[in-house]
């Protein structure tokens, strides 16, 4: 049997190499669908018989794109057309697109008209999801990929394969739940970069492959003794937390990650798709139940501070590092009701702006050196 830190190495292998992730399922003859952030149902795409390949958290420098976009848009858009115009994206056989967000609307169309190769998939969510009208126009909008999936199959998509899909990827949001609340309880056994590795990954391996490997993972885990934690113990939240030299400050500094509020991360499993007689319906109605997110309509304005406060309660964070994708409207937007909710409470917070594009981390090791500080001096 694999120890734990052998585990966590096939984990950080996948998430930090995607291109062979990606070649292992071509060369295996199956199709490969290119999922946005966020919130694809790639139920349909594993239903179809094809692979759901996440296209997210890409470093690097961006270069062709910035023909595409100001150079005040998110990274997030940025890269995402990056990696198509430098041919990264080439063995996809098609890509889906969602629109929650006024970056990821232009997103959709520029690159729909930069990359005519990729046959292409919009996706459009309504933001009023919980009425039943925006169930049945949630549905509507999953037939219509439903049926272009098909196409680039070859083949239909049936309920029975479907409701198979939905029963993996239950099954991987579960244990993906479950290692994140060990991974807060052992972060003796668990670090930082290592922790987003096993998530990141996911987006990347064959999601039933995954689940087995965290599976083993969770049980040696769920196995360790209690270990007293002498460092400081944090919640993060943002879009993306998977920069390995900014999560590596972190461990520098002996702080642990109890828990997240990531859309990358944990806020990608938080709602499993519902028993109903028919498929497409549970799937519209999982979209209907995710909360507490920046992007999506909330009429309780106060509702995801609340949110984020209980959170690190419950799972023992001191401290909340809030990284805030860089030109993002709606995180820009909604700090100042987040950081009133933590003040409030009397949990403390940095706000550390992040892109995809950084390679000075300097001034956030000194915030997160800082932090390190305070959080250490209320123990």
């Amino acid at each position: 049997m694999s120890t734990i830190q052998e585990l966590l190495s096939q984990f950080d292998a996948a998430a930090a190499n995607p291109k062979a992730q990606l070649e292992k399922h071509t060369a295996a003859g199956k199709k490969a669908i290119g999922c946005f952030p966020y919130y694809v149902p790639e139920e349909l795409v594993r239903a179809a018989g094809m692979v759901p390949f996440g296209v997210w958290g890409a470093e690097g420098t961006i270069n062709a794109a910035k023909k595409y976009f100001a150079p005040f848009y998110c990274t997030i858009a940025q890269m995402s057309l990056e990696l198509a115009l430098n041919g990264k994206l080439d063995k996809l056989s098609g890509v889906i697109m969602p629109s929650l967000c006024d970056t990821l609307r232009p997103l959709t169309q520029n690159f729909r008209s930069a990359v005519p190769q990729l046959p292409f998939i919009f996706l459009a969510h309504p933001q009023n999801r919980h009425a039943p009208w925006g169930v049945e126009y949630t549905k509507s909008q999953y037939g219509r990929v439903k049926k272009k999936l098909e196409d680039i199959a070859g083949a239909p998509i049936t309920d029975s394969a479907l409701k198979d899909a939905i029963k993996v990827y239950n099954e991987s949001r579960a244990a993906r739940r479950k290692f994140v609340t060990l991974a807060g309880k052992h972060p003796e056994a668990v670090s930082p970069v290592q922790r987003s590795a096993v998530l990141k990954s996911a987006y990347f391996m064959d999601k039933a492959e995954h689940t087995a490997l965290l599976a083993d993972l969770n049980a040696q885990l769920e196995a360790l003794p209690d270990a007293a934690w002498k460092g400081p113990k944090v919640l993060l939240s943002g879009i993306l937390a998977d920069s390995r030299n900014l999560l590596q400050i972190l461990a520098d500094h002996n702080m642990a990650v109890a828990a997240d509020d990531v859309a990358h991360q944990s806020r990608a499993i938080r709602a499993d798709v519902p028993d109903a007689a028919d498929p497409m319906t549970a799937l519209a109605l999982q979209f209907a139940a995710q909360d507490h997110d920046v992007l999506l309509y909330d009429p309780e304005l106060l509702k995801r501070p609340e949110y984020v406060v209980n959170l690190a309660r419950e799972s023992g964070a001191e401290g909340v590092i809030v990284l805030m994708m860089q030109f993002c409207d709606p995180e820009e937007l909604e700090y100042p009701s987040l950081k009133q909710a933590l003040d409030k409470a009397g949990i403390p917070s940095v706000l550390i702006g992040y892109d995809q594009q950084m390679k000075d981390f300097g001034q956030a090791r000194t915030q997160i050196q800082a932090f390190a500080d305070v959080l250490n001096a209320r123990k």
